[in-house]
């Protein structure tokens, strides 16, 4: 049964719930890793929960805690965690084309995290438009508590989980960046996307080895983004210049 067959006419939200459900397993074990990481470094379990649920930015709330507990000032901080999440601007308009008119996208728009990104920009041209924003409301919510509650389950039981199971410890960063390759490989069956991903993989490799590691990320997804457009309008500018030719014919 294709996924568009499954979604439910009536309750849209329950199916973007459903349907977000795998990301779940990249998710808990990286907010569970933060939860444990955030109070290490002397926030508490309350301070890690209301961080999750506020800033809800993946690496941005791991280099906040860091930043912030080797006491770095309070403008850098928030100016290293903006330049991480620039990667926004490059998914806003590729998601824009599919948002239906509501005054509730803007709001919305905090639940917009890298894995939500890849699988509404998958999903929703499949919905009907009336479907949309219930569908990602759900798939968003879903995200968002289950980010929340590992964290607070990281902040009150990290430590025992890990002194219990060590490997627990190993794995744990792994999780979503894994959940993210899985979501962003069919990707590559199209030449336009393979060739601003692997741009994109390759310039954040070079800056990381270049010692550029906390800027590597947003200036790896504008190459890629910059990259991503140079394409689609060199595309463009050769079936302009196709159909020109046809109609000169």
């Amino acid at each position: 049964m294709s996924l568009q067959a499954a979604s439910s006419p009536t309750r849209p939200w329950l199916t973007g719930m459903s349907e977000a459900i795998p990301l779940l397993g990249g998710y808990v074990p990286v907010a569970i890793s933060f939860g444990l990481i955030a109070t290490q470094a002397g926030f508490s379990a309350w301070e890690a929960v209301a961080i999750s649920t506020l800033i809800y930015a993946g690496a941005s709330q791991f280099l906040f805690v860091g930043m912030v507990a080797a006491g770095a000032p309070l403008w850098l901080v928030v100016a290293m965690t903006l330049l991480i999440n620039l990667r926004h601007v490059v998914y806003a308009p590729n998601l824009a084309p599919w948002l239906t008119p509501s005054r509730l996208w803007p709001w919305l728009m905090h639940g917009l995290t890298d894995q939500i990104f890849a699988l509404a920009h998958a999903r929703l041209p499949q919905l009907p438009a009336a479907q949309r924003l219930g569908w990602y409301t759900g798939a968003a919510l879903l995200a968002w508590l289950s980010w929340i509650g590992g964290t607070a389950l990281g902040a009150l039981a990290g430590g025992e989980l890990v002194a219990r199971w060590a490997l627990m410890g190993e794995i744990l960063p792994f999780a979503l960046p894994a959940l993210f390759l899985v979501l962003v490989a069919p990707r590559f069956t199209s030449r336009r996307w393979s060739l601003a991903l692997s741009l994109t993989i390759l310039s954040a490799l070079l800056l990381t080895f270049l010692g550029l590691t906390n800027v590597a990320i947003p200036l790896a997804a504008v190459c890629g983004a910059l990259c991503f457009q140079l394409v689609k309008f060199g595309h463009g500018e050769k079936t302009e210049h196709a159909a020109q030719g046809e109609r000169h014919e």
